[in-house]
């Protein structure tokens, strides 16, 4: 049988630049691959040919202008089973009618059918058209349903996940050595280490970790900071937000180290080096993969009770979840809890990474997918 992935327009597939969607796409590949003839369609990037075979996988790039027509017309040439959208709810009426034979699913990871991303009109063409529609969380998933109740009978939750391999926990002989490589690496050698990995916006928070390192030093003067992404995905370069954080930071000069972006094979051994792992969101997070990632990795972590992080972060179980998300004062006491607190960070460290291993490694998410395709949700 035919499937094909549908990424979004943001960014190319295998991510090599990064991104949810993609990194998502690249763990179950090799699951689904073994299943079905797959085909994935993504933005043309200038490090990637515009089409290849990997292993066995068809990937066909098209440019970012017009880049959804362009699929829609390729569909037309190809007898899909199965077309998989991710992310663009209001491209799947076009894509039905360039392959109406074909069973259409929908991955949701954000809020596409708020009433700033999709009309009335168009979210009850793109229901109506799919086969079925999956969240990455149940949170989006009431998003959907609190607009479009009849959307319920077609939505199920699956959740994304981690390839295991890549994070040998940090109590492992692999692990250790990561940890002890890459704090060499970036000289944060006998540091307590606070992570922070993600775009550089208002919205992931990383302004209100900043302002909690005057607090935070006071009682850990060791405590250094690693902000690790760009502005966006793989760009680096400045906006009026990320000057305001160099400028926050200016300050906690040894305290604070931004790596600037970081290559998503990489991202793992950030992970292992790090005492906390902090997601700061301060938006209604769909469920943020940073979550999967430091549980995946055994390293305590601290989020927020924002959307769908306590889906999978349980407080006080396998890692804290801030409620005053807004509060300097409210990570920092967060993060004294953990360090000061040696055996319980461990604790929560190996709760996290057991819950990883027993629901939500890539495997676990193409078994998802798989089972969703068959029985059509």
């Amino acid at each position: 049988m035919k499937l094909a992935f549908i990424c979004t327009e943001k960014l190319p597939s295998p991510a090599i630049k990064g991104g949810a969607i993609q990194m998502m796409i690249d763990g179950v590949t090799p699951f689904l691959s073994q299943a079905y003839d797959l085909t994935i369609f993504s933005i043309e990037d200038v490090n990637l040919p515009a089409e290849e075979n990997i292993t066995g996988v068809r990937y066909i790039r098209f440019p970012r202008i017009n880049y959804r027509n362009s699929v829609a017309a390729e569909l037309t040439k190809h007898a899909f089973d199965i077309i998989h959208v991710f992310n663009r709810p209001a491209n799947i009426p076009l894509y039905k009618k360039a392959s109406p034979n074909s069973k259409i699913f929908l991955s949701v990871h954000n809020d596409m059918f708020s009433t700033k991303k999709i009309s009335d009109e168009l979210g009850k063409k793109a229901i109506e058209d799919a086969t079925g529609i999956m969240t990455v969380s149940n949170y989006i998933k009431q998003t959907i349903i609190n607009r479009f109740p009849e959307a319920e009978e077609k939505i199920k939750v699956v959740y994304s996940g981690v390839d295991l391999s890549a994070y040998p926990p940090v109590w492992t002989e692999d692990g250790g050595k990561i940890k002890k490589e890459y704090r060499k690496k970036y000289q944060l050698e006998n540091k307590k280490i606070l992570l922070f990995v993600g775009r550089l916006s208002k919205a992931k928070g990383p302004h209100i970790l900043i302002q909690a390192m005057k607090e935070i030093n006071e009682e850990f003067p060791d405590a250094v900071l690693v902000i690790a992404g760009g502005k966006w995905f793989s760009d680096n370069g400045l906006n009026r937000y990320v000057d305001y954080l160099y400028k926050l930071a200016g300050p906690f000069e040894n305290n604070i180290l931004f790596t600037q972006f970081i290559p998503a094979e990489e991202i793992p051994n950030l992970f292992l080096m790090a005492d906390v792992c902090i997601c700061s969101s301060q938006w209604n997070e769909p469920l943020a993969r940073v979550n999967y990632e430091a549980m995946a990795a055994g390293v305590p972590l601290i989020s927020t009770n924002r959307g769908g992080n306590r889906e999978i972060v349980l407080h006080k179980f396998n890692g804290l979840l801030v409620e005053d998300y807004q509060s300097p004062s409210a990570f920092a006491a967060a993060v004294s809890d953990i360090l000061s607190q040696p055996n319980v960070a461990q604790w929560l460290g190996k709760n996290a990474r057991d819950m990883i291993e027993r629901n939500f490694s890539f495997r676990h998410t193409a078994k998802r997918l798989l089972k969703a395709y068959q029985s059509g949700i």
